[in-house]
């Protein structure tokens, strides 16, 4: 109790004494990491190609969808946050704003993808498509030349919305105008729908097809949990971080970290609740069709890390968030948000691998190489955004009710 205290003593100073822009040598040398961890991954992923061309294109599936689903997640929070005028998010809003800029980034990073089906995706084989009938009757629809027009659609939808609401928050900067916040809200309705909808399709394609021979209606929302808690434990991260180096360490208060700690506790009930409605509805049908996945995911190693999903990704965060000094301790949310995301890339590979390797896992270095590489091309994506634009949405018109927001 006493560490809550002193947190929020330390947090009694005034906010204006922040600046909200980003000094140039603080942004050059948080480029340069960026850059540097982004080239030295980028090697590491073409010897790794050279040495084990299927694995690569495996592990970098995990990878691919990890940072698309922080994308996804920004994404829908930063319209329905526009849309509901929740005030409280407003002073963290410019990171979750450029967190969801790194999603048409996914356009680039889908490359690899493109040219490397094979490896991931069993339905790209002639030779079972063939002989496989669950497979052959989805012919027309997973055929390597839609899978890539269809992956490359959805980033475009998602592209134009988001740089449309991006454009007009920075906008918003110097014209301080609501003229802004109803264009953006115009946007968000229709982009909600954007965001499930084509987010459900794109869960679909690129990772319920990684056993083509099994369907769940329910796993596009599975997905979309994924990165949904994946995106707030990086906002709380980032926020730390920044705090750590002196950067918005007065406007971003106990208050607000309280915030995104509800939010953390939330979601991870709300993933909990999509992961336990997908193994309820399955069990209970009990058709073969559909039991395959979690029978696939019951034999050999896989077993102990099926059985351990409930606790490393339900109790443990549920049971550690649930008091209220937890969630205003910077601390205590620091490993839960790091905790967070490192068991969306546990869950991830426990969805792609299996089929691969249905023996038990097979911890790969490419693993690690191929999610350091696109996490810092997003994080390249992320962190450019600061260069020009304020770290806060200024010209919002309930920026200063943000800055002294307190949870009831």
């Amino acid at each position: 109790m006493s560490q809550t205290f002193s947190h929020e003593a330390e947090f009694s100073r005034p906010a204006h004494a922040d600046s909200y822009q980003l000094e140039a040598g603080r942004w050059s040398a948080g480029r340069n990491a960026l850059l540097f961890v982004a080239l030295v991954s980028l090697v590491l992923c073409i010897f790794g190609y050279t040495q084990n061309r299927d694995r690569f294109f495996q592990s970098y599936l995990v990878a691919f969808t990890f940072t698309g689903g922080i994308g996804l997640g920004a994404f829908f929070f930063v319209m329905a946050q526009h849309l509901s005028g929740n005030a409280a998010t407003v002073v963290v809003r410019r990171i979750q704003e450029n967190l969801m800029v790194t999603l048409p980034i996914g356009a680039l990073l889908f490359l690899p993808l493109a040219f490397g089906l094979k490896p991931v995706y069993p339905w790209a084989h002639p030779e079972i498509a063939s002989v496989t009938p669950e497979i052959k009757a989805k012919g027309s629809y997973l055929t390597e030349n839609f899978f890539v027009l269809r992956s490359y659609g959805y980033f475009l939808l998602w592209s134009v919305w988001v740089f449309a609401i991006y454009g007009q928050s920075t906008k918003q900067d110097t014209t301080r105008s609501v003229r802004q916040m109803h264009i953006i809200s115009r946007w968000s309705a229709p982009g909600l729908f954007l965001v499930v909808v084509v987010g459900t399709l794109a869960a679909y394609d690129w990772l319920m097809s990684v056993q083509p021979t099994w369907f769940s209606t329910i796993f596009g929302l599975y997905y979309l949990a994924d990165g949904a808690l994946a995106f707030m434990a990086v906002t709380t991260l980032v926020c730390l971080g920044f705090r750590r180096a002196g950067i918005l360490s007065n406007s971003i208060t106990i208050e607000h970290y309280h915030d995104l700690g509800k939010w953390l506790f939330a979601l991870t009930a709300f993933y909990t609740y999509i992961a336990f409605a997908q193994y309820l509805l399955i069990w209970y049908a009990n058709l073969p069709e559909e039991t395959q996945f979690f029978r696939l995911r019951a034999q050999g190693g896989w077993l102990w890390l099926s059985l351990s999903l409930p606790f490393i990704r339900f109790i443990i965060p549920f049971f550690w968030l649930l008091c209220r000094p937890a969630k205003r301790s910077l601390t205590s949310l620091g490993l839960v948000a790091s905790w967070s995301l490192i068991v969306v890339v546990i869950d991830l590979f426990w969805v792609v691998m299996p089929v691969h390797y249905p023996n038990g896992p097979q911890i790969h270095w490419l693993d690690f190489a191929t999610l350091a590489f696109t996490v810092s091309v997003c994080g390249l994506q992320f962190w450019g955004r600061f260069k020009k634009n304020k770290m806060v949405p200024v010209g919002n018109l309930r920026f200063e009710q943000s800055l002294h927001f307190e949870n009831a």
